[in-house]
């Protein structure tokens, strides 16, 4: 599926079915959306089309409120991919594109640049200057333009609408079975292996030292987890935090990925957090910690088989 950043490139896709929006995290209530807007284009023989932005446009406006992000633009376009969706625009954000009042923003991106055939929003979908628009006032637009409009409303998950902020404070506090709930996925980090202090091979459990990661960091504690290598699914036991048994206090994230042995360093890889096992703890010897690794291991095993 291509990703483009310009109306230019995306002349192709016009006349097609469209949703706006950050996206971020793909979660549940999003893939309500694309599914609607996914069946609108397939029915009408056209492409489905999801325009979101980047950067996000509150870290323009108010860079010091801007939360951290679930998914960096290659991940969600992955997502949105796998969901069915033909083309993904991540159009370039700038402040004077943000001075647009609603019905500028709709006649110069939905109509003249997209040509929109129809759109497919979430009922709190906000759009132009001061976020004034809303889908009351988009279906006005779409109306007068001739353009359908499909306004689906929120996934409703333990009594509240599933959102990214809600998905953020799970995350946010180690609450990883929670937010993959929400999310309908699992959570994935992305980052490049880089060299350790070799400890973990010292014990028997060589890892893997991810750095570089983008999107938010869960709380510290022991994960269970998945990493995709050569072609295969393989469990993986996921540490993030300091190692107060060998008085460490460098926060790291590291991964122990369950049969796999060789050299990744410098490889980017993608770590899929399913459950979180434990907290970080200090033991009182090397000897004790290997058996917690063992412990950990085993449970990472049944976590990530049951997953499956």
């Amino acid at each position: 599926m291509p990703l483009f950043h310009d109306f230019e490139s995306a002349a192709g896709f016009r006349d097609g079915y469209v949703a706006i929006g950050n996206f971020d995290g793909v979660h549940r209530g999003h893939r309500e959306i694309v599914g609607k807007l996914v069946e609108r284009a397939r029915e009408a023989g056209t492409a489905a089309i999801v325009l979101t932005f980047d950067p996000h446009p509150i870290r323009l406006l108010r860079p010091e409120q801007a939360p951290p992000s679930l998914t960096t633009l290659p991940q969600k376009a992955a997502i949105l991919d796998e969901c069915g969706v033909d083309c993904v625009i991540a159009f370039p954000t700038t402040r004077e594109f943000l001075s647009n009042t609603p019905a500028e923003f709709f006649q110069q991106i939905v109509v003249a640049r997209l040509q929109a055939r129809g759109l497919v929003e979430g009922a709190n979908f906000r759009f132009g200057k001061d976020r004034a628009g809303d889908v009351e006032s988009l279906a006005e637009m779409c109306e007068a333009a001739g353009l359908t409009l499909d306004v689906v409303p929120p996934v409703i998950v333990d009594g509240e609408p599933v959102s990214s902020s809600r998905i953020r404070e799970h995350i946010a506090a180690g609450r990883i079975d929670n937010a993959v709930q929400l999310l309908g996925h699992p959570y994935a980090l992305r980052g490049t292996v880089v060299r350790g202090v070799g400890r973990g091979a010292s014990l028997g459990f060589p890892t893997a030292n991810l750095d570089g990661i983008e999107t938010l960091l869960p709380a510290d504690g022991v994960y269970a987890g998945r990493v995709r290598l050569n072609g295969e699914d393989l469990p993986a036991a996921v540490h993030l935090g300091m190692n107060p048994t060998f008085s460490d206090e460098q926060r790291k994230l590291e991964i122990h990925i369950i049969g796999h042995t060789g050299d990744l360093y410098g490889r980017e890889l993608t770590v899929d957090l399913l459950s979180r096992i434990r907290d970080v703890a200090r033991f009182d010897n090397p000897d004790e910690l290997r058996r917690q690794l063992e412990a950990d291991i085993a449970a990472t095993k049944q976590i990530a088989e049951t997953d499956s």
